[in-house]
């Protein structure tokens, strides 16, 4: 499903999305994966992104660990997620946060606001080139 929109709205493809196919968050699923370090989102049952993680250097277990917990406590019905193993985990966190402001005026629902201090812009809305 195409990258995570609000209820209602079209959705908004970026070429910055993670890549990879949404998976129902189960603990199969969660167990499947790598314990590496990475981005994920999860998303609700039609794709819109409510949170946009990491797990870095000091997160137990890589990527299982945060999944884990969203699975301990859902936050909606059929929980989806995506990952990405990334290195540059906090680059790419922060990629993708400005991505989703910018093409939703806010951050994910259940980032917190201390998710955005020190975010950059990446570029204006109108997807003008600025001289």
């Amino acid at each position: 499903m195409p990258r995570g929109h609000r209820h209602g709205e079209a959705a908004v493809v970026s070429g910055l999305d993670i890549r990879n196919d949404w998976q129902l968050l189960t603990k199969a699923a969660v167990e499947a994966l790598p314990a590496t370090l990475g981005v994920y989102e999860i998303g609700d049952s039609e794709g819109c992104i409510l949170y946009i993680g990491y797990a870095g250097g000091r997160t137990l277990f890589g990527l299982r660990s945060p999944l884990a917990d969203f699975l301990a406590e859902p936050p909606v019905a059929n929980a989806q997620f995506r990952v990405e193993l990334n290195m540059q985990y906090i680059s790419r966190w922060k990629e993708l946060l400005m991505d989703h402001q910018a093409h939703h005026g806010s951050l994910p629902p259940l980032n917190p606001a201390d998710d955005a201090f020190a975010l950059g812009h990446l570029g204006p809305s109108s997807g003008e080139v600025q001289k």
